[in-house]
């Protein structure tokens, strides 16, 4: 079912206007007027580049002694070992510069190419230079820390800043995702509601998707931002650059809360969005591996997620906030936007030519190796997922009208049966 738009009215004449901001339910003739929201800022908040490569030996001498400070490209940075949930075993850290480099795949050989290093650049790193410039830094580290250097793919975060609105408390209830795998009649992939107990202090957060494909989150960026002693830079950037709304250019309010409107998207699904969107002029695949030469495709990015998570008003017709901010919303770059060249579309890998024998297969020696070993089925699920090969995995069972909770159940039943007809292996 298609979900259509309120239609949007010129507050003061009534009129029908493109950028009105009275949208009016023609079913109801219920009115909503969002003259009040201010809309701040939408910026890139993260950017993950990932190259392949050779790692040169004299790296991994800073990793020696964990926890000091060490020279590296001409800046200090903090040396460390990283969890192995991030894909990597060792991270370079200067949260001056803004940077974290992730280095040494745990599933790539350390003598051999692979996708070795994951840069990680914070909002502040991205505001301070342009795409071009911002590039030319992460491939500068790259070459420093890799011979046969390549760029691989990169991922990022959008996020809108706004004011004046503040999240239904049905939000969850009224919140559609077209998800591939989720049954739901909600269409909702997967929530998290974390209370005034959660990372982010005070403010509430909800949280929409899956971190290994689009996910959307929305939370109390004031609360956030005091709780990492983060507000003042912030409240900078609010007051620096803070208005779409060209007759109020100075609209942040120090006294009211920020709310956020964050998408984040997987390297996996720039990639998809590279094999699937076509420049409409030259009917060419776009390039989404670096940041600099996807940054004028952030808009449509943009657009694309408001379209897979949809806010509802009632069935068939978003709401009228989720209108606003798909349509009135251009991300913050230096960079001119490539949105109305493109066809977005993302193209998915299908199981044609491959045996779904494999996944059976692999999941059933998986699940006899976990009953050894005596790993629950949360943790193994866990671990799964962040491996290389789980789109593979979850694409199989999607083609089977399986969400990826219904594979989870179907490790933890093949789990149980496991033990219980069989034992545990000693």
């Amino acid at each position: 079912m298609s979900v259509k738009d309120q239609r949007r009215l010129d507050r003061v004449t009534g009129l029908e206007c493109k950028d009105g901001r009275l949208f009016i339910d023609a079913a109801t003739a219920a009115l909503t007027d969002l003259s009040g929201v201010r809309l701040l800022r939408c910026g890139v908040d993260t950017v993950r580049q990932l190259y392949k490569g050779l790692i040169r030996p004299e790296i991994m001498e800073l990793f020696d002694n964990p926890g000091t400070l060490v020279d590296f490209a001409g800046q200090r940075w903090h040396s460390g070992r990283v969890g192995r949930d991030s894909g990597y075993q060792y991270k370079l850290q200067n949260a001056d510069l803004g940077i974290i480099l992730l280095v040494k795949n745990f599933n790539a050989k350390l003598d051999s190419i692979g996708p070795h290093l994951k840069i990680e650049v914070s909002p502040h790193a991205i505001d301070s230079l342009s795409p071009e410039r911002l590039q030319a830094r992460l491939d500068f580290y790259a070459a420093q820390v890799m011979t046969h250097v390549e760029i691989n793919q990169c991922a990022v975060h959008l996020a809108l800043d706004l004011q004046g609105w503040t999240p239904p408390a049905d939000l969850v209830a009224r919140m559609h995702c077209k998800a591939r795998t989720q049954r739901d009649i909600s269409g909702i992939n997967e929530i998290n509601w974390a209370t005034k107990s959660s990372t982010y202090g005070r403010g509430e957060t909800a949280m929409f998707g899956s971190a290994s494909g689009v996910q959307i989150c929305i939370y109390n960026k004031t609360e956030q931002a005091k709780a990492c002693d983060k507000l003042d830079y912030w409240e900078s950037v609010w007051k620096r650059r803070d208005s779409f709304d060209e007759g109020d250019p100075d609209n942040y309010n120090p006294k009211q809360t920020v709310w956020r409107v964050e998408l984040r998207y997987h390297h996996s699904i720039i990639q998809q969005f590279a094999s699937g969107s076509l420049d409409v002029k030259t009917g060419e695949a776009i390039d989404t591996r670096s940041f600099a030469a996807f940054a004028g495709h952030l808009d449509g990015l943009w657009r694309y997620g408001l379209r897979q998570f949809k806010l509802m008003d009632r069935p068939g017709y978003f709401s009228p906030i989720w209108t606003l901010i798909r349509e009135d919303v251009r991300v913050d770059l230096p960079v001119d936007s490539l949105f109305e060249d493109t066809e977005y579309k993302r193209y998915y890998k299908t199981s044609r030519g491959f045996s779904g024998k494999n996944v059976e297969l692999f999941l059933g020696n998986f699940v006899s190796l976990l009953a050894r070993e005596r790993v629950g089925a949360k943790k193994a699920f866990d671990r799964l997922q962040t491996w290389e090969c789980w789109p593979v995995i979850r694409d199989h069972y999607a083609a089977k009208d399986m969400s990826e909770h219904d594979i989870y159940k179907h490790i933890k039943n093949l789990l149980e049966e496991r033990n219980v007809r069989w034992g545990r292996a000693v």
